[in-house]
């Protein structure tokens, strides 16, 4: 079994209108090259449901994004993400903003087949307030508490990025926190994995590398060798997110036509391009892990 594609063999898989769900967190191991491919075609109309950062951020600049299911959109040190900063303040994209344990329990539901999850989490906020779409439901039991309904995300695809995958789909995330990737892997009809390396299945064998690997092979369609794909976001252990990168980055949405002279300079030109135009992939290895 070969599950292994090209990156516009993806994004020749999805479709304008789609609901998208993005792995990582905020600057952590986003899959960035195949957000790049999405920003190469003319897929529009997205729902995106994503822990964003520049992901989100570039998708909005380029007018791919619909609405928008989140519970922040940041860069870390630049705290609000700068193009979506824009998105919102313009209302140019539909949102819906949840706690970040509503977006868990929507992609559980969602991964368990079920219409919703019952939850305490979002009472007596305005979470509630601004998403009148979320309904509370009161228990069967004798308690008769009022709870919240948390819907289901249900995705059409995801796009992660992992460390290490094999042919066949199975993948490592060897990194302190694999965040909520296998939820998403279950929670969509299709998941697609960028990966740093490549390795045979033998690998998979030594139980230490095992315990690595957090969703099935099964909920993996297709997986894209691209080694520094996560860039400038970081892929732990091996490299850390490009804080320079970032910088030029959320200075361009201060700039005028900023989003025009960015895709010039670093996608429209195609993923190897670009990582010539950051340094090469010597430069984002180099890239030292944070510390906090």
């Amino acid at each position: 079994m070969d599950k292994t594609m090209s990156a516009a063999a993806v994004v020749g898989r999805l479709e304008s209108g789609m609901t998208l769900g993005i792995g990582g967190w905020g600057p952590r191991r986003k899959p960035m090259a195949l957000v790049r491919e999405i920003l190469r075609s003319d897929i529009t109309d997205l729902t995106v449901v994503a822990y964003g950062g520049a992901d989100v951020g570039m998708l909005c600049a380029a007018g791919k994004i619909r609405k928008l299911v989140f519970a922040f959109v940041s860069l870390d040190f630049i705290p609000l993400e700068p193009y979506f900063r824009l998105a919102r303040q313009a209302g140019s994209i539909e949102t819906m903003e949840i706690d970040e344990g509503m977006f868990l329990l929507g992609l559980r539901a969602a991964a368990q087949r079920l219409p919703f999850l019952p939850t305490r989490v979002g009472l007596g906020t305005d979470v509630l307030k601004r998403n009148p779409q979320i309904k509370t439901i009161v228990s069967p039991y004798a308690d008769g508490r009022e709870l919240v309904a948390m819907p289901a995300l249900e995705l059409d695809a995801a796009l992660l990025h992992v460390e290490r995958a094999d042919a066949r789909g199975v993948c490592q995330v060897s990194g302190a926190d694999h965040y909520m990737d296998d939820v998403m892997a279950r929670a969509a009809k299709q998941t697609f994995v960028s990966c740093e390396e490549l390795v045979d299945t033998s690998f998979f064998a030594d139980p230490a590398r095992a315990r690595e690997v957090f969703w099935e092979r099964s909920e993996t369609t297709g997986v894209v060798h691209i080694p520094g794909g996560a860039h400038p976001s970081s892929c732990s252990p091996r490299y850390g997110f490009d804080t320079a990168h970032f910088k030029t980055y959320a200075a361009s949405a201060g700039e005028e036509n900023g989003w025009q002279a960015y895709m010039e300079k670093f996608v429209a030109g195609g993923e190897a391009h670009y990582q010539q135009q950051v340094g090469g992939l010597e430069a984002i290895r180099a890239l030292p892990l944070p510390t906090y």
